[in-house]
């Protein structure tokens, strides 16, 4: 069975091929050589809704059209239909008007490909096309390659960090090396960002980037140094909590709202069922170290006070 390859068109038309036949998605499977759920998920993905009605009649999807005894609701003299049931205007102006969907599409094969009853059904219905499906891959595909990932929010706070220091002559290496708590990003993506001309500052204000070709490949990457987590896992902290059964725990959490905006920093209690929150203008590392400085300040203060008045 092949493994992380994409499904091409020719499995896409054997996929319609197969439902107009009524298969199952194990048959359909088995005869692709791919897995069920791969299956499942190609037809779920590329579903296109038709509001079509049947040979003779239009398209109607009131749960009352078969015993609807309505006529000439939309008061319109070209209109031929007697009968509002045959009509479409009537869905739009009905007082009585009650949506009916397809129970048949709750199960696999979540389509009408195969359907006994396509020839005679007037409600909305759900289809399976190769050629479509392969279109909107393909659209997918490229569009997932092009861009970049980071909001309007996050461009304008690195652009008010970043752009007057290099105004001033500093190296984005070194604005990169010396606040990575406040910047949050790799050196490579804000090279990106600055030949994308998304911030104030340009490649023209990088005296070394417009005297050097463009590299091929860099490995000069933004690295969480992996030493820091040795005896602080989760396994750690259960073996602790094992010896240490009275040990009061304290949780700290980040809530994030829209990405790049503002966000909290929640310090829950659990012994006491006491939580601090704390907003914070972005989700950076600085931002929860100045939180904990002033913390310590503030205990310093108290204690400071305290001993004045003993």
């Amino acid at each position: 069975m092949p493994t992380y390859t994409h499904l091409t068109l020719n499995e896409r038309i054997s996929i319609e091929h197969s439902l107009k036949k009524s298969l199952s998605f194990k048959a359909i499977a088995h005869e692709l050589n791919r897995d069920c759920t791969t299956i499942s998920k190609e037809i779920k993905n590329h579903i296109i809704k038709r509001k079509s009605g049947a040979y003779g009649r239009v398209f109607n999807d009131c749960r009352f059209r078969l015993n609807c005894s309505q006529s000439y609701l939309c008061n319109d003299p070209s209109c031929r239909r007697y009968s509002c049931r045959s009509c479409r205007k009537c869905i739009e102006i009905c007082p009585q008007y009650s949506k009916e969907s397809c129970k048949l599409l709750l199960n696999p094969p979540y389509v009408c490909n195969g359907c006994n009853k396509l020839s005679s059904c007037t409600l909305e219905k759900s289809f399976y096309y190769a050629v479509a499906a392969q279109k909107e891959y393909e659209y997918l595909r490229t569009e997932s390659r092009c861009g970049i990932n980071i909001s309007e929010e996050e461009v304008s706070r690195i652009d008010q960090f970043i752009s007057p220091l290099i105004q001033k002559g500093q190296s984005l290496h070194h604005i990169c090396s010396n606040n990575r708590d406040i910047i949050m990003h790799n050196e490579k993506a804000i090279y990106n960002y600055i030949s994308y001309n998304l911030f104030s500052a340009r490649n023209i204000d990088l005296p070394r980037k417009v005297s050097y070709r463009p590299r091929r490949k860099t490995t000069n990457h933004f690295k969480v140094d992996k030493s820091c987590r040795v005896g602080r896992t989760y396994d750690d902290f259960l073996s602790f909590m094992e010896n240490h059964p009275d040990t009061p725990v304290v949780q700290m959490d980040t809530v994030e709202g829209a990405k790049g905006g503002k966000v909290l920093l929640t310090i829950h209690f659990t012994n006491f069922q006491f939580m601090l929150a704390f907003l914070r203008d972005a989700n950076t590392s600085q931002s929860i170290i100045d939180i904990f400085n002033g913390l310590c300040f503030l205990q310093a203060l108290f204690v400071t006070k305290c001993n004045a008045k003993v």
